[in-house]
């Protein structure tokens, strides 16, 4: 498979509520051949809970992923590393996420750190919503570098009981992440400090109800595009980077009317040349 490109999967190996049925592996990974469409699978282990999110160096050798379980009062990342010569995983260490129902992580533009987003279910435990991690010499995760809450409800009182962030995101210029809190209806902006400290720069509200979950960011760096789960649109919003502060463009529907209420919106992707927005219901 010379033209093959590498695949990291997560997968669901214990069950919650929301997650029945899960009889996935965990994290594996995959080579696909894009002429021919082939898939080989090249590694994998069961090692690690529930990766419901992962994210990867450039190079693929080294992958961070989430561990979501359910009635966990804290999440965990662990590191992995991939041979690419032996087609092999290994375990290198993992840290405590400092919050609960552990949703989404990505590594600073930089290379220097992992940003992770904690959804949050329930209360007791350190219960944050935000935490930065640094990186170790082989490529672990240090002990967390920092922390934030969030606090506050939404109008929809099954979903909006308390803050669930659900995904942070940092801006095309980089040095800023932007947080979608789904329970509290609002995108918080953050400058990301040297030492992994984060400054609360702006807070964005959105729609009452929307339940803002993942975000897009154009390659201009000039606009910030939004998949709202609760109430299936998409919002466009101009981003002024060095504040942080984010204005609402134009609110669109995910999905026709009659499908709304039984509909609830997931990820959002937009083309590498800024022309297309793919999003999942």
């Amino acid at each position: 498979m010379q033209s093959a490109c590498l695949v990291f999967v997560g997968s669901l190996n214990r069950e919650a509520p929301y997650f029945q049925g899960a009889r996935g592996v965990g994290l594996g990974v995959y080579a696909f051949d894009e002429a021919t469409l082939a898939v080989q699978k090249l590694a994998e282990t069961n090692e690690v809970d529930n990766p419901t999110f992962l994210s990867v160096t450039p190079d693929g050798t080294l992958i961070y992923a989430n561990s979501e379980v359910f009635a966990w009062r804290e999440g965990t990342v662990t590191a992995y590393r991939f041979d690419r010569a032996t087609n092999s995983l290994a375990y290198i260490n993992k840290q405590p996420s400092l919050g609960s129902i552990t949703a989404h992580n990505t590594i600073t533009r930089d290379g220097s750190k992992l940003l992770v987003a904690n959804y949050g279910m329930g209360s007791g435990g350190p219960d944050k919503a935000v935490a930065v991690f640094g990186f170790t010499a082989d490529g672990g995760l240090t002990a967390p570098l920092a922390s934030v809450a969030h606090s506050g409800t939404g109008p929809n009182a099954e979903r909006q009981e308390r803050s669930h962030a659900h995904s942070v995101t940092e801006t095309i210029q980089g040095g800023v992440a932007i947080v979608a809190d789904l329970g509290i209806d609002q995108l918080i902006s953050y400058r990301i400090e040297p030492d992994g400290a984060l400054v609360k720069l702006a807070s964005s509200a959105l729609a009452l109800g929307a339940g803002p979950r993942h975000v897009a960011l154009h390659p201009n760096g000039r606009f910030v595009f939004v998949m709202n789960e609760l109430n299936s649109t998409v919002m466009s919003l101009a981003l002024e980077p060095s504040s942080g502060r984010l204005e609402l463009i134009d609110t669109k529907p995910a999905v026709p009317g009659e499908a709304r209420a039984h509909n609830h919106c997931a990820d959002i992707q937009i083309s590498p040349d800024g022309r297309f927005l793919y999003g999942s219901n």
